[in-house]
Order: structure tokens, then sequence, then C-alpha cells
């Protein structure tokens, strides 16, 4: 029996995670979302709500990694199910789910643990997956993930940058796929992430309650409605969902083909330095997220207004954030304009050059045909 999943489309307010958890899941390559803020403002309804909003996954029947046909073959996945390689593939539908990783969990929970004396007679079957396996083409979602133990940091810091996990024991290494939409919530109050893992997580949302009483009143109401009947409140929504999940396909569709001018690379290359980002992977994470909000709106190239939710997104809410856009654009347009105006004055001096020498010839042509008459 389906457990009934508060809707997507029915929470109220907190729109930037919403945006956020959209376009991860749009776009998976963005790196994830850190939700900051106190208990209660509705983070962990959004996270199970997203789960239930996206279309289903296509997997192998049986496979214990989520895995499609291709990393099903590429892993020898078909091994753990004691098959063989020419072995019949049956692929079924499966709902995204929510994986959590709680704290306390040890690391062969994690990553998974391994049998050696059945591995070295049995092979993979001796594998038992862990976390990271069932979190493959999921949402891998860590409350206070900044008080997460620091040799789980590194197993998830591998497993984000490869999208592998590999089992190693005794000499024995086992790997198989690890993909997964990372969503991590915290309160700041309890302790700052550590930044190696901070820096992987392409959006950082900071939220706090809402504070229109209007709005709180709607809260109230619709969480009341939906425990009275949640059949009933979900179907109010139905519509909704389903056409907020075809955007979201839609836009992966077209992802690839939305493309940006330099103008705009420019600005954010400028304004990443300007703010005192370290390494490049602000500048990368403004340019899928740009890309991804282009695509989620349906169009095939990005505009300002796209650039502008990107950068506060990624570098976070700042009310000077329009006036430094407005400043570096005008500085590039007065600098592609200068340049203009040299070219143009280039131009003309040539002209001027070539009629002056094209004169010079016709007076030296007449001077000649003079003497000869």
């Amino acid at each position: 029996m389906k457990k009934n999943v508060f809707p997507f489309t029915a929470i109220v307010g907190q729109e930037r995670i919403k945006k956020a958890l959209i376009l991860n899941a749009i776009n998976p390559s963005i790196g994830g979302v850190l939700i900051r803020g106190d208990r209660g403002t509705g983070k962990t309804t959004a996270v199970r709500a997203l789960a239930d909003l996206l279309p289903e996954i296509e997997v192998v029947e049986n496979c214990a990694f989520n895995c499609d046909e291709n990393s099903y073959m590429e892993f020898e996945l078909f091994k753990a199910n004691d098959n063989l390689e020419s072995d019949e593939i049956l692929l079924v539908k499966k709902p995204m789910k929510v994986v959590e990783l709680p704290l306390g969990a040890t690391e062969d929970r994690v990553v998974g643990s391994l049998d050696i004396e059945k591995a070295l007679h049995e092979g993979i079957k001796a594998l038992e997956p862990g976390i990271l396996a069932q979190a493959n083409r999921n949402i891998l979602y860590i409350d206070e993930i900044n008080l997460l133990d620091d040799n789980l940091v590194d197993v998830l810091l591998d497993a984000a940058a490869y999208g592998v996990n590999i089992i190693e024991r005794e000499g024995i290494s086992i790997s198989h796929p690890s993909e997964f939409i990372l969503v991590g919530t915290m309160n700041q109050e309890e302790g700052e992430l550590r930044g190696q893992l901070s820096d992987r997580i392409g959006l950082k949302i900071d939220v706090v309650a809402i504070s229109e009483i209007e709005e709180r009143i709607l809260i109230m109401k619709r969480r009341e409605e939906f425990e009275k009947d949640p059949i009933l409140f979900i179907k109010k929504f139905e519509k909704d969902q389903r056409s907020l999940q075809k955007k979201i396909v839609e836009a992966k569709k077209i992802l690839t083909k939305v493309e940006i001018d330099d103008t705009l690379l420019e600005i954010i290359a400028t304004i990443t330095v300007e703010l005192g980002s370290e390494g490049h992977r602000s500048d990368i994470s403004i340019l899928k997220t740009a890309k991804t909000i282009a695509a989620f709106k349906g169009h095939f190239k990005v505009n300002k207004h796209d650039l502008e939710q990107a950068i506060s997104l990624v570098l976070g809410e700042d009310k000077f954030l329009l006036q430094r856009i407005e400043k570096i654009k005008s500085n590039i347009e007065k600098r592609e304009e200068s340049l203009k105006n040299e070219i143009i004055g280039d131009e003309v001096k040539d002209t001027l050059e070539e009629s002056l020498q094209e004169e010079l010839k016709k007076i030296k042509e007449r001077l000649n045909q003079d003497k000869l008459s």
C-alpha cells in the first residue's frame, strides 16, 4: 500500500527550497541542495514531496542498485543475482524514493559490506548493498548533515565526485553506480558544514519560518485538510502535480540544447571574483543552474533573469545583487562600444587613406598625360 505524501504543489511558500529541489531533479549534476534553517519550516516535507512528484524510473528487475540496463552490464551487476551475461534482462518501473542517511550509521551500513569468506568462494553474491546502493538514481537525504562523521563525509565526497561506490575488503574490490540527488539540512547554530562537502553541494538555501499571517493560516488549513482526507486532498492537486511533472520532463529533454552568450559568462566570472569565491566550482554551479532555469522556463538561451536567479541560489541572497550585475553588464557594454568605435575609427582612417592614394594616383596619371602632350 502506497503511503500518502503531501503534494509538492500544495506546499505554501518556501519558493527558494522548491526551486532548488526542482532544478536538481532536472539536472542532478548541479550537485544537490543544502538547506540551512530552523526545524519545522517544511524542509523534510518538501524533499519527500519531490520524490513523489517525479516520474518513475526504469530499472532492471531485482537489481539492488536501481540500475538501468547500461550500468547493469557495465558493472557486471547481473552477478549479484547469480545471473549470466546472456540471461534475459527484464525492465520494470519504480517510483523514486527518499533514502535517509542517519547520523549514527556505520561506514559498512553506508558503503555496503562484503563477506570475505563467501566472496573468495562465491564472488559478488557475498555483497550486502548499503545506503549508497539504495540511493542510486534516488534522493539521498541527510538531516543535520553538519554533524555527520568525517569518515562518512569522505565516503560521500568520493561517491558524489565519481558517481561510483567502491567496496574494498582484504584485497577484494566491488563497485556499483551511486548517482543521487543530495539534499542536506542543517541548523548553523549546531556547527558548520565541513568545507570540502559544502563545496560539492551546488545550491545553498537559507530558510526561515513564514511570517505572513495569511500564509501561516493557509498552511494550517491545508495540513488539517490533508490529515482529514489525504486521498481527496491529493486529488485536489493532481492537475497541478501533473503539470509540474511535465515541465520537469520537458526541461530534461531540452537541457543539453540551452546556450549562454559570452557576456553572461563574463558576468559570472566577474561576480564570483568580486565576491571572493575560491576555485571555479561556484562559476560552474552558476552556469549549470542558469541553463537549468532556462530549460525549466522552456527557452533555449539563458537570459539575464535566469542568471540573476542562478547567482542568488548558488552564492546566496544579496540585496545588492541586481546592482552588481547591472554594473558589470554596463562596464562590458561600454568596453565593447569603445572597441567598436576604435574599429570604426580605424576603418574610416583606412578608407580615407585609400581615397587619398587613389586621388594621388589620378593626379600623377594626369601629369604624365600632360607631359606626353
